[in-house]
């Protein structure tokens, strides 16, 4: 089982791990766009006012300018420990030990709008870049992962069930065929709902905490299904669709 995470904005600074280098990453068909972007990016950095436009920044942020300009050069650690925020405080993967630590390096990836799909001990920079940046004078993001992700991402789903945890932009880097997805809704007491907007972030890093750490191997939605019951979740499926139903 690989559980398919979507990166965060935030990203730890720093790293005790050696410049990056594209030959240390998984998925090396990945490698021509990621240096492609890294180009564009460390490019695009001269610019501020550019940069600040195609990334979403306010002058205040320009600390994440420098890290694209830096990008060939800044310490590296694994992906799984760069990325932060709300989903990554609520998976808690440095608490997790022994076996349980094994099995979500195993099983954890992210799909990144610069790396495309990096496993968890993948060694990479601090960046700034999202799914939804449009770098000047270039297609959009999806356009140019769709052809190398899409194949990466299938093979991956041939292999192995693939639980995707990804957020709408993030997806649409790359689809994958026959994966689990999820989705988490507020139950009112009348029995109304709606979609959960920023805490979805936390419970989908719950079940990709429960999912990390479980000593079953799921193979289909209804045993994700399971995982999710057994760690106190209130889930629904409907085939390969999960929804998670928390109070509103």
């Amino acid at each position: 089982m690989i559980v398919l995470l979507p990166p965060s904005e935030t990203k730890r600074a720093g790293g005790d791990g050696p410049a990056l280098d594209l030959e240390a990453l998984s998925s090396p068909e990945l490698h021509p766009v990621r240096a492609e972007l890294i180009d564009d990016l460390v490019g695009l950095a001269a610019d501020r006012d550019a940069s600040r436009t195609a990334l979403g920044l306010s002058a205040g942020q320009d600390a994440e300018i420098d890290r694209n300009a830096a990008l060939r050069s800044a310490p590296t650690m694994p992906a799984l420990h760069r990325y932060t925020g709300v989903l990554y405080d609520a998976l808690d993967v440095d608490s997790l030990r022994g076996a349980s630590a094994a099995r979500a390096a195993a099983r954890l990836a992210v799909v990144s709008a610069l790396f495309g799909l990096v496993r968890a001990d993948d060694p990479i920079p601090a960046y700034r870049l999202s799914a939804g940046s449009r770098l000047p004078g270039r297609p959009t993001l999806a356009a140019r992962w769709r052809p190398a992700l899409e194949p990466v991402l299938s093979g991956l789903a041939e292999r192995e069930l693939v639980v995707d945890l990804r957020s709408g932009s993030y997806a649409g880097l790359g689809k994958v065929p026959g994966a689990v997805t999820v989705e988490v809704v507020a139950e009112r007491a009348d029995g109304r709902r709606s979609v959960v907007s920023h805490f979805n972030k936390a419970h989908k890093g719950r079940l990709a905490r429960a999912l990390a750490a479980t000593r079953s191997e799921p193979s289909d939605a209804a045993a994700v299904a399971g995982v999710a019951r057994r760690a106190g979740m209130r889930v629904e499926r409907q085939g390969d669709h999960l929804t998670v139903v928390v109070p509103a």
